[in-house]
This record gives structure tokens, C-alpha cells and sequence, in this order.
């Protein structure tokens, strides 16, 4: 049985994240993405701390689409560096695996 996984990654804004959610979702890369508004990050960036306010974003995919996933996000990401997490997930309910599994083939599968 293949493996779904968490790709977590973070955005500027709300806004794009909703974006590239819909996107990931519409070309069946993800079968649901969770999108967390009001984080706040703390980073070193070129030598500097810097704060930012950001939305979290999960991504409900096959461990066989990250690759994909994290291609897309890239591509529709502002970031020059973007956060991107794969995360295994130890188990997952029966049914639920099998409807991430069903939104998540090819389209006509």
C-alpha cells in the first residue's frame, strides 16, 4: 500500500497561500491542504533577524507525488527559499487513507 505523507511549507500571506492550495488541489498533487493564517517566524535571512507574519500551509499527498508537490510549490511560491517539509506519517485510518488515495490518482482512475 503506498505511503501519504505531510509536506509542510509556509507563505507570506494568506492570499497565496489559498492560491497555490487550490492549485495543488486542482492538479490532484494534494487531496487536501490545511492552511493556517497568523504564524509569526523568526529567522536569520542574509545576516539578519528578521520577523515575518506567515500562513502555514500541510499538504495531504502520496509520498509518491512529493517530488511533484515540491516542484509546484517552488513554481507558485514568492520565496526565494521556500520552506519544504516531508513528513512520514507513522499510520493512518483505513477510510481516510483510501479517500486521500482516490483524490490523489490520475484523473480518471
Amino acid at each position: 500500500m503506498e505511503r501519504v505523507v505531510f509536506v509542510y511549507t509556509t507563505w507570506p500571506t494568506t492570499v497565496e497561500a489559498q492560491q497555490a492550495g487550490r492549485a495543488l488541489v486542482e492538479r490532484r498533487l494534494a487531496a487536501c491542504v490545511n492552511i493556517l493564517p497568523g504564524m509569526i517566524s523568526h529567522y536569520r535571512w542574509q545576516g539578519a533577524i528578521e520577523r515575518a507574519e506567515e500562513a502555514v500551509m500541510i499538504i495531504k499527498t502520496r509520498a509518491s507525488l512529493a517530488g511533484e508537490v515540491e516542484a509546484a510549490v517552488k513554481a507558485l511560491h514568492s520565496y526565494d527559499v521556500p520552506a519544504i517539509l516531508v513528513l512520514p506519517l507513522e499510520s493512518v485510518e483505513r477510510d481516510y487513507l483510501g479517500w486521500l488515495l482516490a483524490e490523489t490518482a490520475p484523473a480518471g482512475k
